[in-house]
């Protein structure tokens, strides 16, 4: 018998306006740890006439964090978007090939990518905080998925993300205070706590140090290390230092390709493409 996630996508059908009610709170679906959570499959992206990504064949596992690495303007972050259909907001977009997430097609008309983004968070860049308290920023989104009933329960929620993402100590006492008072790498805590507070299953990054200072990079260098525990992790860096720290699968994309993935160790030490060990040892990039 297949097994069925506990968390579906909501879909539209073409006479109601809903097939089902508003998510209940549940459980994050994962499989064993290393296997398949995402699998990309013959993925093309166009803009217009201009194609940006060429037949991008890619696992990304579970408990897991794959990087994406490559020079500006190889296709690390258009990929990245194909991931949640970021690209669906972009009207020149267009999207081919199956991604699949727990074996269902992300991008089969009927999947709503509103619930799809509860299912998939996104850690752009730049921090990017509601301007709201640094309590409203975390819930947010669990207000608009449902997931408290009452406002001790969402009370909980939001000290539990805080928790996860290693805020609470430094913010318990200021709740109520803008959450864009708070220092860049603070605010990049806080923006990955309101990600993981509806409870997704996959967590993508878009260099999410490139704006923050040494040590601030290390704090979330180190979070990311905790949460690949309990989610798979996607993150774009230009950092092969950092790749190498976080990442226990890394991919090289090279002009809008795919030209090899594996075990990080393996692409750093003994990768098999040449253009890999070229830009791995800086020859360009």
């Amino acid at each position: 018998m297949t097994e069925i996630s506990p968390r579906r996508f909501l879909r539209q059908g073409p006479d109601m306006e809903t097939s089902i009610a508003p998510p209940a709170p549940v459980a994050a679906h994962h499989g064993p740890v290393g296997a398949a959570k995402i699998e990309a499959r013959n993925v093309n992206v166009f803009y217009g006439p201009k194609q940006a990504l060429f037949d991008v064949n890619l696992d990304m596992a579970d408990r897991s964090v794959t990087a994406l690495i490559g020079p500006s303007g190889c296709g690390k972050s258009t990929f990245l978007r194909c991931l949640n259909r970021m690209n669906d907001t972009i009207p020149t977009a267009r999207v081919e090939g199956a991604i699949r997430m727990d074996g269902e097609n992300i991008n089969d008309r009927g999947v709503d990518p509103v619930l799809l983004r509860a299912r998939v968070g996104m850690v752009f860049q730049k921090p990017n905080p509601f301007p709201k308290s640094i309590f409203e920023n975390v819930a947010y989104g669990a207000r608009i998925h449902g997931l408290a009933s009452s406002k001790s329960e969402m009370e909980g929620l939001v000290e539990q993300a805080l928790r996860r993402a290693g805020l609470w100590a430094e913010v318990a006492d200021r709740l109520h205070q803008p959450g864009t008072g708070l220092s860049g790498g603070q605010q990049q805590r806080l923006v990955i706590a309101r990600a993981i507070a509806v409870e997704p299953e996959v967590i993508l990054m878009d260099e999410p140090c490139s704006a923050l200072d040494p040590i601030a990079t290390a704090r979330i260098e180190d979070l990311i290390d905790e949460l690949r525990a309990q989610y798979c992790i996607v993150i774009v860096t230009h950092s092969m230092a950092q790749a190498a720290r976080v990442s226990q699968r890394t991919a090289f994309f090279h002009l809008g390709r795919l030209v090899e993935d594996g075990a990080t160790e393996e692409i750093f030490t003994n990768p098999r493409d040449t253009r890999t060990h070229d830009y791995i040892t800086g020859r360009f990039g």
